[in-house]
Parts: structure tokens; C-alpha cells; sequence
């Protein structure tokens, strides 16, 4: 019995990698960006995702609150290399970051989902396939403390206390210049 058993898992293996393999080579999966993954697929991926990130945000060591000199010098950071793609509060994302795949979420309401920890582990290391960026390699520690603070921050922030924060105007669009509805808050993939 113990055979049939394992027989049959070994079977039910060689069938799923046979499957997984067919699909590979055959280019049966459309991998364009203006088509939606199947929803399995995007579970699977937006919940590895969050569960990588909690597991290895665990070890990221922040100050216990960040002071305001951070989150200003954050809000520059933000404004100059992540405001095309995010938004900010009262504007926008740059229209081409909507043809991203999946769609970078809009941080004024997403950062709500995260944990200081979990940003600054996305911040420095970057999110594979998502077209988010490692800044690790880019910006110094304190650079990534400092965008992390003002992350951490946006839900809540208005657009008169960003404006205040990024007087010239924070590199997103207001929400007038640009067409089409606000992003979703979630981290969810495409």
C-alpha cells in the first residue's frame, strides 16, 4: 500500500513539472504587461511577496522614531526617485507608470500595509519582477533610513503638508493634470 501510495505522489510530481515545463517552453503564458496575470498567479505571487518581505524585514534595525529633519530629507529622496511611480499626496503618478505590470501601488494609502522594518527592507532591496528598484546600492544607509520615515509617514500626510515638505512640487502630477481614477492601496500583483 505504502508503494501505490508513493507511486502515485512521484506520478502526480512528473505530471506538474511535465505541465510546468510545457508551459515554460511552449510560451503559453502571456507575460505582456497589459495582460492581467490569472488569479492564481497573482495570489501566488503577491503572497509570496509579503511573506518574503515580513520574514526578512524581521532583522532591519530602525531607530525608535524618526525625526523630523529624516522625513524632510525623505521627502526629497521620494520626490526625486520614487513620486513618478507612487504618487504623492495630491498627485498623481507619472502616466507611464500605469502600463507597469504589476502597478505600482499608490504609498499614500499602500504604506499603511507595511511596517517601517518591511519598508526599509523594500526600499534597499527592491521587489524582483515588479520593476521596483533596489536603492541599496544607490543611496547610503541613512538615505534609506530617511525615505523610509517619510514612507512610513504618507498615510495621513496631505498634499498642503507635502507641498510644505517638497516645495517644488515632488516630480508626481497634480491629480489635475493627469487622467484616469486614483491606484489601488494594496501591494497586490498584477
Amino acid at each position: 500500500m505504502f508503494k501505490g501510495i508513493a507511486l502515485g505522489v512521484f506520478a502526480t510530481l512528473l505530471v506538474g513539472i511535465a505541465g510546468w515545463v510545457t508551459v515554460v517552453y511552449t510560451g503559453a503564458y502571456n507575460v505582456a504587461a497589459s495582460d492581467r496575470h490569472f488569479d492564481a498567479v497573482r495570489w501566488t505571487l503577491d503572497t509570496t511577496m509579503q511573506r518574503s518581505i515580513a520574514r526578512r524585514a524581521d532583522g532591519v534595525e530602525l531607530p525608535e522614531s524618526f525625526p523630523a529633519e529624516s522625513v524632510a530629507e525623505g521627502a526629497g529622496h521620494y520626490a526625486e526617485s520614487c513620486a513618478h511611480c507612487h504618487g504623492a499626496p495630491g498627485r498623481e503618478p507619472a502616466g507611464w507608470s500605469r502600463g507597469m505590470k504589476p502597478e505600482p501601488p499608490h504609498l499614500v494609502e499602500a504604506a499603511a500595509h507595511w511596517r517601517a522594518e518591511e519598508i526599509r527592507w523594500i526600499v534597499e532591496n527592491g521587489i524582483k519582477m515588479s520593476g521596483m528598484p533596489a536603492f541599496g546600492a544607490e543611496h547610503g544607509a541613512e538615505e534609506i533610513v530617511s525615505i523610509t520615515a517619510f514612507v512610513s509617514q504618507l498615510p495621513g500626510l496631505s498634499p498642503e503638508d507635502y507641498a510644505a515638505l517638497v516645495p517644488d512640487g515632488g516630480g508626481a502630477h497634480s491629480s489635475g493634470e493627469q487622467s484616469g481614477g486614483a491606484h489601488g492601496g494594496g501591494a497586490e500583483t498584477e
